[in-house]
């Protein structure tokens, strides 16, 4: 205990020294903390809203683009595809399900959907309160949506053309809120779910002149994409190509274009976790030149504590305590950055409505942060260590 006592002492003997040693550590710390924390939680998004989606169609563009929009809600379609073309498709025998989505309108910038029961159903979400919708023009809110809008079950709201927000209101097209889903940590958490018929309504009545207009738009009705669940392995070989080459529609394979897209994603990461990697080292070298000055300086400080019974070892352990008290401290601060860093990440991730991402969440991989932050600290003292132990007592006092 007074080993220990006395190493702390010792590390803040410098204060503006001991400082910046521990700003480049938990720096270091922090950056790697943060890459933990948010590649472990958007890979758990990814595979959370992705379960059971084994094919994505919608209308010719990216691939990638389409699961964005049509999964994970956080890109905009690359635009619509004739409802014969998807109800053709949904009799396909390879298709086991087929879930239409419709997009186009929002409200305060969370996204309208016009969909079936089937998507609620698809995600596992439960009804917390009142009901799914019954009727066109009834909607039912996501957890998060309920949260952020202070809407109520029973009250009225008015959506807005285009999926950010800001657009043009839809203002004799109210839709009632029938229900509240509870929260299931998936993408339905930031939807607002209705009937496909709600948005047709709305569309076909802001832009139809008479009734042979509305006649006309529906034998033309469209949907944004759908979401299919094969039916056996062997339509993963032969659907896609099918859709692909014998219709006007575009297959994506939400397998391949998120590997495609994490491949992507892991070039950030990876610039990321070599700037902590290089803070780290930084630190590191602060750390020896610090310890290797510190022994330098206190060699008449070690002398004494020889004379007065210490063993070599325990003036050794001295310095190591005090790149341990550094390490401790280091992963105190770079643990509680790195989280701070990521909650604010997914506020800026929540205002665009995008994936959730929480300064809050634990993940087992930080257990490593403390052993990392350890290392480093005892790589950096080995030499000064050494250095104390081999202080000669009896020369250091008879040259002074």
């Amino acid at each position: 205990m007074k080993t220990l006592a006395l190493s702390f002492r010792y590390l803040w003997a410098r204060p503006l020294a001991a400082a910046l040693n521990l700003l480049l550590l938990s720096l270091g710390l922090a950056s790697i903390t943060l890459v933990l924390l948010v590649s472990e939680q958007i890979e758990r998004a990814f595979d959370r809203d992705l379960a059971g989606i084994d094919l994505v169609v919608g209308a010719k563009g990216s691939p990638i683009q389409l699961i964005l929009a049509g999964v994970f809600h956080i890109d905009v379609p690359p635009g619509n595809i004739a409802l014969a073309e998807v109800q053709a498709l949904q009799q396909d025998p390879r298709v086991a399900k087929l879930i239409p989505l419709s997009l186009g309108d929002s409200f305060r910038g969370f996204r309208l959907v016009g969909t079936t029961a089937d998507y609620v159903h698809h995600y596992g979400a439960t009804v917390a309160q009142g009901g799914l919708w019954q009727a066109p023009m009834q909607t039912v809110l996501g957890a998060g949506v309920a949260t952020a809008t202070g809407l109520k079950v029973g009250q009225q709201f008015v959506g807005s053309h285009g999926l950010g927000g800001g657009g043009h209101a839809h203002d004799d097209n109210a839709f009632v809120v029938s229900g509240v889903l509870a929260p299931c940590q998936c993408v339905l958490d930031r939807l607002i779910l209705t009937a496909t018929e709600s948005v047709w309504q709305v569309h076909e009545k802001a832009q139809a002149q008479d009734e042979s207009d509305r006649a006309a738009m529906a034998a033309e009705r469209e949907v944004t994409m759908a979401l299919i669940q094969y039916r056996s392995p062997l339509a993963a070989v032969t659907l896609p190509r099918y859709v692909n080459s014998a219709t006007g529609m575009q297959a994506a394979a939400p397998a391949v274009e998120v590997t495609r897209l994490l491949r992507m994603m892991g070039v950030g990461t990876d610039v990321l976790r070599g700037f902590g990697a290089v803070l780290l080292l930084t630190a590191g070298l602060s750390v020896f030149i610090a310890l290797w000055n510190a022994v330098r300086e206190r060699r008449f400080d070690l002398a004494m504590l020889r004379m007065l019974g210490a063993s070599p070892g325990k003036l050794a352990g001295l310095l190591a305590c005090e790149a341990l008290w550094l390490a401790l401290l280091a992963s105190a601060l770079g643990l509680l950055g790195g989280h701070l860093l990521t909650g604010l990440v997914g506020l800026m991730l929540q205002t665009e409505k995008s994936l959730p991402v929480s300064g809050w969440l634990m993940v087992g991989a930080e257990a490593w942060i403390p052993l990392l932050a350890a290392l480093v600290a005892v790589l950096a003292a080995l030499i000064p260590a050494v250095g104390a132990y081999r202080v000669d007592a009896g020369e250091l006092l008879n040259t002074r």
